[in-house]
């Protein structure tokens, strides 16, 4: 069985101490035996799980809340001094408690008690209870300085790993950032020469440029006027014999140096043709031309 102790002051008896003793089976919802005594009298009383259902009923609160506000206001040592108000009536023997809320307070629960005929057995059994649970509360204390001692051992083992870390990654990042800084450089460098080279290559070509245009066109015109200089074989067939031709080739040829000058340097082919016709033609005017002088030498001889 669970027990606990709690000093409370009465409203009826503001000036007297007293000491209010819970205990209980499994949980406080399930019931529980309530102890109250002034040092001198003693009084008992077994509050059941169905008073406690009720109680909660009347205060219209489900019963977990309801057994919250039991274990805060029983157990727990009445919280602050004013939250709740504790009240006995010696005649009675009623017992009641009341929250405090700012102006209002509401009744928490009441329960009548019973004076016990021996109080000096029930103080002597409330003073065991208090230095058991002082021995108890003491081994656990010991307890968890213990661990807390370990726990820092522990923490201060981690700690000592952790800076052994901390100053392992530092090392590690310096040492590759001094890489880093060293690829870096070289990179850069090599970058600055490419572009250095590639700026000289680019100004050598804007220089070789103009003059590979130049030679170029040159070629382009050399073989233009070598092709345009070869005949085709229709014009070797439309070609009229050279002795026929000769003296009228002369005078085509005082015609054409007297022609204007053509601005085309690359005529067709059409228009080389046109050419060679009148160049046919000609001598064949002149040949014409020439037969009547031809016969009135004849005449006159």
């Amino acid at each position: 069985m669970e027990r606990k102790v709690s000093r409370i002051c009465l409203a009826s008896e503001p000036d007297v101490v007293h000491f209010l003793q819970v205990a209980w089976e499994k949980t406080l919802g399930s019931g529980f035996v309530i102890t109250l005594t002034d040092g001198q009298s003693a009084w008992t009383g077994t509050v059941s799980e169905s008073e406690i259902s009720q109680e909660a009923d009347d205060m219209a609160l489900e019963k977990e809340k309801y057994v919250d506000e039991l274990r805060k206001a029983l157990v727990l040592g009445g919280g602050p001094a004013d939250a709740y108000k504790f009240d006995f009536s010696r005649e009675s023997c009623h017992f009641s408690f009341e929250k405090n809320l700012k102006d209002v307070s509401f009744r928490l629960g009441s329960f009548n008690l019973e004076k016990v005929a021996s109080p000096a057995e029930v103080i002597r059994k409330l003073i065991c209870d208090c230095l058991d649970t002082i021995t108890e509360n003491q081994a656990k204390n010991e307890h968890l300085q213990k661990e807390n001692e370990r726990l820092l051992r522990d923490w201060n083992e981690v700690q000592g790993r952790f800076e052994k870390c901390v100053s392992a990654k530092e090392a590690v990042e310096t040492d590759l950032y001094k890489r880093f800084i060293l690829v870096l450089n070289e990179k850069k460098a090599k970058i600055r020469s490419l572009h250095k080279l590639l700026n000289e290559v680019q100004e050598l070509e804007k220089n070789v440029e103009p003059e590979r245009e130049t030679t170029t066109c040159s070629e382009m015109t050399a073989d233009r006027d070598a092709v345009y200089d070869e005949s085709t074989d229709e014009e070797r067939e439309n070609l009229p014999d050279p002795s026929v031709l000769a003296p009228a080739t002369l005078r085509g040829d005082d015609s054409i140096i007297s022609s204007p000058d053509v601005m085309d340097i690359a005529p067709s082919r059409k228009r080389r043709q046109r050419m060679q016709k009148n160049l046919g033609t000609e001598p064949k005017i002149a040949s014409q031309v020439h037969g009547p002088q031809e016969k009135e030498k004849f005449k006159t001889l």
